[in-house]
């Protein structure tokens, strides 16, 4: 899914952050990614699905069981290590960004 140089789109990073918590169903994982990103990255639900397949057949996310809640199927999901792997390395990557930014912008000139 990931090599040292790629990175990974946003969803997919608040997907994958969503489930660091611990185990979620689907609908849960759109509503945290919902508020996380401030309403900006709404999921649909084929939208997720499709990428909980993609992150499972890689390695990076798992099925952690199956019930029945409030009358409706419900399928949980979990953050492997390799899942939470690469979250940590996503995570630094965006967080050295965002250092580089702001030192550069504080040696922005007055005015300018």
């Amino acid at each position: 899914m990931k090599t040292e140089s790629s990175e990974i789109r946003e969803p997919t990073f608040l997907i994958l952050t969503a489930l660091a918590a611990g185990p979620l169903h689907g609908y849960a994982i759109i509503q945290h990614v919902d508020t996380m990103s401030s309403g900006r990255v709404m999921l649909r639900p084929g939208t997720l699905y499709g990428a909980l397949d993609r992150l499972a057949g890689s390695g990076l996310v798992e099925v952690n069981g199956e019930g029945v809640e409030q009358g409706r199927f419900r399928r949980y999901y979990k953050l492997t290590g390799a899942g939470a792997e690469v979250l940590a390395g996503e995570a630094e990557r965006l967080a050295a960004n965002a250092r580089q930014a702001h030192a550069r912008l504080a040696m922005r000139p007055v005015g300018g």
